[in-house]
């Protein structure tokens, strides 16, 4: 007996290209903000000599983390300027930043709105399992489809594969606000916003950055990948090698993605254990 095949794919691809066709200007315009947003900031770092910027990252390093994670930056810093990767290395961080904040911008609020809310929970967190288990080269299909080539449809391969993290962790730290505190700031009139500013959201704050520092790192893994599609920066340079059979470039392109990998995940990190600590002072 013959089996009836579903048009799946057909139907996607169907689905696809009304989108295209119908919000084509809007997708438009998008993309216009976001590559300006990319290449504004990629600019901002490209007017201060190279020198200046490692300076200003091992302060940040040595004011958040100590004298040990700052001599680490350095060191890490002063390799891919002598590799000659320091342009890439920005664009990255550009990408990366940019694409990272427009997680937290769309997925903090999700993630509140489903930390309150059970019915919005039940529908959020089924489709952050679909993204969170779809391979990771199959966002680049629909960002080319919508975007073509070049950083938006990178930002946007990125964006929706980073985004989990920070909805999942900001439910959840919503959600760990004891009871008692809720009931208490309720007893004494709050309102809904100070409910949410002054008590839930400070106290979910931890449990939130470490969302953010999930969040950062997978963003730049995408961005990696993303540089099939045109993304620029470091991941073009491992692309290059993986088509040459080059080892060694590949190497170290790969060890400067590393280093910028270390670097955002341990700031991240102190940041978080600075919340934390403030938290207990209350």
């Amino acid at each position: 007996m013959e089996t009836v095949r579903l048009p799946l794919a057909a139907w996607i691809d169907a689905l696809v290209g009304w989108l295209e066709s119908t919000f084509g200007p809007l997708f438009d315009g998008i993309s216009s903000a976001v590559v300006f947003l990319i290449q504004g900031l990629n600019n901002i770092f490209q007017l201060f000599p190279w020198w200046l910027l490692l300076l200003l990252v091992v302060a940040l390093c040595w004011y958040l983390a100590g004298w040990k994670l700052a001599v680490g930056s350095a060191a890490g810093l002063l390799l891919i300027a002598n590799l000659g990767f320091w342009s890439a290395f920005l664009l990255t961080l550009s990408l990366v930043l940019i694409s990272s904040l427009l997680c937290f911008i769309i997925g903090i609020p999700i993630g509140i709105w489903s930390g309150k809310n059970e019915r919005v929970h039940a529908v959020v967190f089924p489709i952050l399992d679909f993204m969170q288990t779809l391979p990771s080269f199959v966002y680049l299909l629909p960002a080319m489809a919508f975007f073509g080539i070049g950083l938006m449809p990178a930002a946007f391969a990125t964006i929706v594969f980073a985004m989990p993290p920070v909805i999942r962790l900001t439910d959840l730290g919503i959600r760990q606000v004891p009871a008692q505190l809720v009931e208490a700031a309720r007893a004494f009139g709050s309102s809904p916003m100070q409910m949410l500013f002054k008590v839930q959201l400070p106290l979910a704050m931890p449990t939130m950055m470490a969302g953010m520092n999930q969040t950062i790192m997978l963003s730049l893994s995408m961005v990696v990948i993303a540089s099939l599609i045109g993304a620029g920066g470091l991941g073009d340079g491992v692309t290059r090698a993986l088509s040459r059979l080059e080892t060694g470039m590949g190497f170290e392109y790969g060890i400067a993605v590393v280093i910028l990998a270390m670097i955002l995940d341990r700031i991240t990190q102190r940041l978080g254990d600075r919340f934390q600590i403030q938290d207990k002072g209350r």
